[in-house]
């Protein structure tokens, strides 16, 4: 078994780094075996789907790749706090989304807040995609940027009315997708917080909760030290 490769993107104008790690954890079929018993419940707010607790060594296998790639493409030099991570699924049928749910997000406006999204499905090549807001010209969001970003948007959505119940997979009237990185089994992105993003996922397509059948993931959330 070959070992990790790193490849990484430059996204947009604003050339915002995203990480693409292929063989990111050493057993991922130990990891598809352990969430197909994991009790799945829904998540949070703005989640679209389910979730579930991760096996307590996940961290300790996928460390030295982790800690690699955050020095190699962002700088981050002495390592990363885990904030929380957990299995996910997409089960939210596009009808019954939320409007938040139908838009690109941040995870954070905090400086050195990363995302960390690894994808367990061999059969769902579901990424993840990467905007640019039109009408402010933000490919990335922080304390400064937020206030403009979010009455220019709430402009829009009253003036345009709300997008489509669909979850957000190309161009729109307010966004343009300016990057996406396709799933891939045992594939890991690793993005900065602050980028405008969202689950590429297919609309047409069917959402099982079954961890063996579904768009199986784990999602990380750490604060770079």
């Amino acid at each position: 078994m070959t070992g990790p490769s790193l490849a990484v993107l430059d996204i947009g104008a604003e050339r915002e780094p995203v990480a693409i790690i292929d063989g990111f954890a050493p057993d991922p079929h130990y990891l598809r075996d352990y969430a197909a018993g994991a009790a799945f419940a829904a998540g949070d707010l703005y989640y679209p789907g389910l979730k579930a607790a991760l096996p307590a060594d996940y961290f300790s296998a996928v460390q030295p790749v982790i800690a690699a790639a955050m020095a190699e493409v962002f700088g981050a030099t002495k390592g990363a706090d885990v904030l929380r991570a957990s299995y996910a699924i997409v089960t939210t049928p596009p009808h019954l989304l939320s409007i938040e749910q139908r838009l690109p997000h941040v995870d954070s406006l905090t400086p050195g807040r990363m995302a960390i999204v690894h994808y367990l499905s061999p059969d769902n090549a579901d990424g993840t995609a990467f905007y640019r807001h039109r009408a402010t010209g933000f490919e990335t969001l922080d304390e400064a940027r937020s206030g403009a970003y979010f009455s220019s948007l709430n402009a829009e959505l009253s003036a345009q009315g709300a997008p489509a119940a669909a979850y957000m997979n190309g161009d729109t009237a307010q966004f343009e997708r300016i990057g996406h990185v396709g799933a891939r089994f045992n594939r890991a992105v690793i993005y900065r917080g602050r980028i405008l993003h969202g689950g590429a996922i297919s609309n047409g397509g069917a959402l099982s909760k079954d961890p063996l059948k579904g768009r199986l993931t784990i999602a990380s959330f750490l604060a770079a030290t």
